[in-house]
């Protein structure tokens, strides 16, 4: 811990043989009071402080100090923060961080671009750090769900993993274009649920909104391990939608992510007796399952895997390094679009 006094181990709020973990937020915009509301709740932490230059505008740091700086949050004393500053200042700020000493969760993208993430995974990695990135998605239970049913075998051998994600105009994003801040969540959530790495992609872009940043991608790729992948991503369509579709040698998942469903759409073996329909050598519609189980709020299933990692008991939260592949793809695409060529990665 950094610039305060240390903190009393609590079997009641730490839990057994756990010192409460301090911990403090700086951005308190969109996303920040949702951060402030769920960190109030992790059991073993204690949120002591916030920072925002601009202020509370959302009332979010009711009863806690509140401060300008990175510099301040620091001095108040804290073991770990949340970074939910705009993307270009995630470098910055998690640089002060890491050398105060102080594990770290970014907001997705880990940085504005990957030569910036790149020395962000340095300077936490060589201090020994939690470095993490906030890609909420991971923790959708939905795609929780889907990940270790296809680890299990149920789909058999993944052939596609497809996702669409569209929305209207976010006009809180600024910095970024569509590609980093929402096909992001499409990059990371792909390779993790099929446990490899992006291979290769293909892309085409489209600005609509006047803006210098692109609005709209359509991108096709492959995975190392040979899975192809297919991503939708726009904020310029009047409905929302968060499809992720995986399909396989036994049917077809499909994880919503608005409503947190898992879907099974299995491969029909009820032969046919029309024959017209069995020439034809492929799958049949089986049975459609959608399953039931326990929905957690992903903000606070995020938060619990960055208290865990730096407890040293968990695994399950997004890496810098990780945060950074997914960086890399995203700019492997806008590179695709802008070369109209395939890209290797």
């Amino acid at each position: 811990m950094s610039g305060g006094t240390s903190t009393t181990i609590s079997t009641e709020a730490g839990g057994a043989g756990h010192r409460v973990i301090r911990t403090g937020l700086i951005g308190l915009g969109m996303m920040g009071r949702h951060h402030a509301r769920v960190m109030r709740t992790i059991e073993g932490t204690e949120l002591v402080a916030v920072a925002d230059p601009y202020g509370d505008k959302h009332g979010a740091a009711a009863g806690l100090p509140l401060y300008e700086t990175v510099e301040q949050l620091i001095e108040h004393g804290v073991d770990a923060v949340m970074c939910a500053v705009p993307t270009g200042l995630h470098e910055e700020v998690g640089m002060k961080l890491a050398a105060a000493g102080v594990h770290v969760m970014v907001e997705k993208p880990i940085a504005e671009n990957a030569t910036a993430g790149a020395r962000l995974v340095e300077a936490f990695e060589s201090a020994g750090l939690v470095g993490a990135v906030g890609h909420i998605e991971r923790f959708n239970p939905a795609l929780q769900q889907l990940r270790s049913r296809i680890a299990a075998g149920e789909l058999g051998d993944i052939y596609q993993v497809a996702t669409r994600r569209q929305g209207p105009f976010p006009s809180r994003i600024a910095d970024v274009g569509v590609v980093k801040d929402l096909g992001t969540h499409d990059i990371d959530l792909t390779a993790w649920i099929a446990q490899s790495p992006y291979a290769d992609v293909n892309a085409k872009t489209y600005t609509a909104s006047g803006r210098p940043h692109e609005d709209m991608i359509v991108a096709t790729g492959r995975l190392a391990s040979g899975v192809i992948t297919n991503h939708i991503v726009n904020w310029l369509s009047p409905m929302k939608e968060r499809l992720t579709i995986v399909t396989g040698e036994r049917g077809a998942f499909v994880a919503d992510t608005v409503t947190a469903d898992l879907t099974f759409y299995e491969n029909g073996s009820v032969p046919h007796e029309w024959d017209a329909l069995s020439a034809f050598r492929g799958v049949s519609e089986g049975n459609v399952t959608r399953y039931a189980f326990a929905k957690a709020e992903p903000l606070k299933t995020e938060h619990e895997a960055f208290r865990d990692a730096i407890r040293g008991t968990g695994t399950g939260h997004v890496s810098m390094r990780e945060g950074l592949d997914t960086l890399r793809v995203a700019e492997a695409m806008l590179e695709s679009a802008r070369t109209d060529q395939s890209i290797q990665l």
